[in-house]
C-alpha cells in the first residue's frame, strides 16, 4: 500500500503564485472556499509547477483540487498537425472534462472521425463520467482513450459503477506508465524561455504508484 502522508502544497503547487504581485504588497490569505468561480483555463502548454505537483500519481491528493486535462484531436483525413492543448479548472467552475466537450470538440469537424487522447490528473468525477457516456453515445465517430495520473475516490462503489460505464460506452481508460509523464512533460509543459528544454524527472515511486493504481483499474474494470 502506498504511503498515506499529508503533502501540504505551497500556493504556487495549487497555481496560485507565491508571491503576490510587488507593489500591491501582500495580499490577505482568503480561505479557500470563500473564492469565487473561477473560469476554465486553456492554453497550448500549462506550468512545470502545476504538472510537476498536479500530475503526480500519490494516492493522497491533499491539495490537488484540480483537474488537469491535456488532449490530443486526430482527426481523420484532415491534413496537418493534430490539434492539442490543456484545460484546467477551477474551484466552482465546470470541470474540464465538461468544457473539453462544450468549448474543444464543437470546434471540430462535424461528421468527422476523431480519434481523442486526454492525458488527465486524476480520473473523471462520477458527474463527468456520464457527460463523457452520454458524448460517445451520441456521436458516434469519437474515439476517446483516457490516460489518468491518479484514481479519483476509487474505493466509492458509485465511482466504480462509473468508471465501468465509461468502459461499456467504448472509452479506453488506462493508467499514465512513467513514459505517459514524459510525454505530457514534453509536449504539453513550458519550458523556461531560453533555457534547453530540460528533461523529465521521474519522481520517487513513479513506477511503483503507476502498478498500485494499474491493478486498482483492473480490478474495478
Amino acid at each position: 500500500k502506498m504511503a498515506e502522508k499529508q503533502e501540504e502544497p505551497s500556493n504556487a503547487q495549487n497555481g496560485e503564485p507565491d508571491n503576490a504581485e510587488e507593489g500591491e504588497g501582500k495580499k490577505k490569505k482568503v480561505k479557500r472556499e470563500d473564492l469565487p468561480p473561477f473560469e476554465i483555463v486553456t492554453g497550448e502548454r500549462l506550468p512545470a509547477i502545476f504538472f510537476k505537483f498536479q500530475f503526480r500519481n500519490v494516492e493522497y491528493s491533499s491539495g490537488r483540487n484540480k483537474t488537469f486535462l491535456c488532449y490530443v484531436v486526430e482527426t481523420q483525413g484532415k491534413e496537418g498537425a493534430p490539434s492539442r492543448g490543456y484545460l484546467e479548472d477551477e474551484h466552482a467552475a465546470a470541470h474540464a472534462e465538461m468544457a473539453f466537450f462544450n468549448t474543444i470538440l464543437p470546434t471540430c469537424q462535424a461528421g468527422a472521425r476523431h480519434d481523442v487522447t486526454w492525458y488527465v490528473s486524476s480520473s473523471p468525477c462520477v458527474t463527468c463520467a456520464q457527460r463523457i457516456c452520454e458524448a460517445l453515445r451520441k456521436n458516434k465517430g469519437l474515439r476517446l482513450t483516457i490516460m489518468v495520473g491518479r484514481l479519483f475516490m476509487w474505493e466509492e462503489p458509485e465511482m466504480q459503477a462509473a468508471l465501468r460505464s465509461m468502459k461499456e460506452a467504448g472509452c479506453k481508460l488506462r493508467i499514465m506508465k512513467p513514459q505517459d509523464f514524459e510525454y505530457v512533460w514534453k509536449n504539453f509543459v513550458e519550458q523556461e524561455e531560453g533555457e534547453e528544454a530540460k528533461s523529465f524527472v521521474p519522481w520517487e515511486d513513479i513506477q511503483e504508484n503507476f502498478q498500485y493504481y494499474e491493478e486498482k483499474l483492473a480490478e474495478i474494470l
